[in-house]
């Protein structure tokens, strides 16, 4: 099969050819309809070799949707033909949290070797996606899988995010999102759809501002060194921040707007960390680092979606020209949410 790869440290990704997989006992094996792609992979491909906790080449994508083409003995629960989403967190199905349904922090993956497709497991930008255990699929009915692939990670991220904080934002509260790409424009529609919050969107583009509006943004505000006095002037201090890009500077204006008893909640990956501390912080803020969502919370985002409460915007992409939308990812000029159609 033809799958996307990052093959050594510090290169591109590249177009492959690859064995099919065959699933063995417990495994399925899907036909890819889309895959998203993430600037989680681009942090991924900027790692050094020390920094990798994993092989390469990986094929890379953890965003998949795809039909059910193969199963193998003993699997129970899902269906030849079916369309389902992948769920990406993987864990061992069987520690304390996975009891629980939260995957995404399962206490044993790291010891067993566990890891998710696209992130150390081979993932979804191929023709082909062997997935572990039918518990990692949900059904997607008749949802587009194009449209709605994305939902798996920069849904069910924002969706787990803005969950923790939901008894923050009343009536006559505020929420900040910085960062209105992938995840960012569908945590505006979450929180919208969600609370009663009014909702101020920071991002250093005028293009990604503009999206933030049509999304549902009550307010924009060009994220530089004079948002957090601006957002201040606003609101006198919000009640949550979801910051979805996570560098330094967003992390200094993330605590700097947060309000007493506020919720900051740290998504992005850029290397930021929050400084807390009497004096340093308003009294009684709390801070997060939330990481991707349960099992069941990507069954109620895709039961918005349903709703039609959530519209990711995408850019489709063939499986040639996926190195493409890494770079335009990587130059900051995609708009929402770039899909891989392996079959396009």
């Amino acid at each position: 099969m033809r799958a996307v790869q990052y093959r050594e440290v510090g290169g591109s990704p590249e177009v492959v050819t690859v064995p099919d997989p065959e699933p063995g006992p417990g495994e399925i094996l899907l036909r890819v309809s889309a895959a998203g792609v993430c600037h989680s992979d681009i942090a991924v491909m900027g790692w050094t070799a020390e920094e990798l906790t994993f092989g390469l080449p990986l094929t890379l994508g953890h965003e998949g949707a795809g039909t059910v083409e193969a199963i193998g003995d003993g699997v129970r629960g899902v269906s030849i033909g079916e369309s389902v989403a992948v769920y990406g967190p993987w864990g061992c199905g069987a520690c304390i949290m996975c009891s629980q349904g939260k995957e995404n922090y399962c206490v044993r993956a790291d010891e067993l070797g566990i890891m998710p497709p696209g992130l150390g497991a081979p993932g979804a930008i191929a023709e082909y996606l062997l997935v572990d255990d039918a518990r990692h699929l949900v059904p997607l009915g008749d949802l587009d899988p194009v449209a709605n692939v994305s939902l798996t990670d920069a849904g069910l991220t924002p969706y787990h995010a803005i969950k923790g904080a939901l008894p923050k934002l009343v009536p006559g509260s505020a929420a900040v999102v910085i960062g209105t790409g992938g995840l960012g424009h569908v945590a505006i529609q979450l929180l919208r759809a969600l609370t009663p919050a009014r909702v101020i969107a920071l991002d250093v583009s005028a293009e990604k501002l503009e999206l933030a509006r049509e999304v549902g943004a009550h307010e924009v505000v060009l994220s530089d060194e004079r948002a957090a006095d601006r957002v201040r002037a606003m609101t006198g201090g919000v009640q949550a921040v979801f910051d979805f890009v996570g560098v330094p500077p967003t992390v200094a204006t993330a605590t700097s707007v947060a309000a007493a008893e506020a919720e900051v909640v740290i998504v992005g990956i850029g290397g930021g960390v929050a400084q807390v501390g009497f004096g340093v912080i308003a009294f009684d803020a709390s801070v997060r680092a939330p990481y991707w969502g349960t099992r069941s919370e990507l069954i109620e985002v895709l039961e918005l979606a349903r709703a039609g409460v959530v519209d990711v915007r995408v850019e489709t992409y063939s499986l040639d020209e996926a190195p493409k939308a890494y770079e335009r990812l990587h130059a900051g000029k995609v708009n929402g949410r770039a899909v891989i159609l392996p079959g396009g």
